[in-house]
């Protein structure tokens, strides 16, 4: 099977900024571009952080603070106090940014997005370089794909090339990304299987194997047929 690459989906002319960008500077690209977060790099186009709408909003907070409120109450973090003070990119920033390689898979971004809680990952070559930008609706476009790839995808290399098994043997049908699989396999055992290895195929939301049937029961009560 071929799962699509982050290389594929990735946005590839980011705006950046530098980080000794300031602070209207910062402002005029987010909204002149209308995005939420940039990142931030260095003299040779290396990702150091990203600078985000919510970075720069802790100034206007700064600006309205009344006595005793963040950044000067007591038990404040440090790094907190200094964004706020801060007027430049690399004192603003997040760092070090969520970063993905361009050879990812669709897969491996969303787990890190959803590990780190984040909206949008920073593609970078293996010298840290800036090559792109992929966010949540880049991933979400694979959902996107037309029926009849998922299903070609899923007889021809899921079951003829990767499981081995006669396509002839299984009907696949697919509706709005639900795959639906009619047929009988040889082992109950290999159900389970069949419905994994389905359910990986990029654009698939649901697999339905109720209307699988087997020949040997394989499996811990053994013995039986269907």
């Amino acid at each position: 099977m071929r799962h699509r690459r982050i290389a594929e989906l990735m946005t590839r002319e980011v705006v950046s900024v530098r980080g000794d960008a300031p602070f209207k500077e910062m402002a005029q690209v987010l909204s002149q571009h209308r995005v939420t977060a940039v990142p931030v790099v260095d003299g040779g186009n290396r990702v150091i952080g990203v600078v985000s709408e919510g970075d720069l909003l802790r100034k206007t907070a700064d600006q309205t603070a009344g006595p005793g409120d963040l950044p000067t109450a007591p038990g404040v973090e440090a790094w907190e106090r200094a964004k706020a003070e801060g007027t430049r990119a690399e004192e603003l920033m997040s760092a070090p940014a969520v970063c993905a390689g361009p050879d990812w898979t669709v897969a491996e971004a969303a787990r890190l997005m959803e590990v780190q809680s984040v909206k949008r990952l920073v593609v970078v070559d293996d010298e840290d370089r800036l090559v792109g930008i992929v966010s949540r609706r880049d991933l979400l476009g694979i959902f996107l794909r037309q029926d009849d790839d998922i299903r070609r995808e899923i007889v021809e290399d899921v079951l003829g090339d990767t499981l081995r098994l006669d396509p002839a043997s299984l009907t696949v049908d697919v509706r709005d990304g639900q795959v639906d699989l009619t047929g009988k396999l040889r082992f109950r055992g290999m159900i389970p299987a069949v419905e994994r290895m389905c359910a990986t195929v990029d654009g698939v939301v649901s697999v339905s194997s109720t209307r699988l049937t087997y020949d040997i029961d394989d499996t811990e009560q053994g013995g039986g047929r269907s």
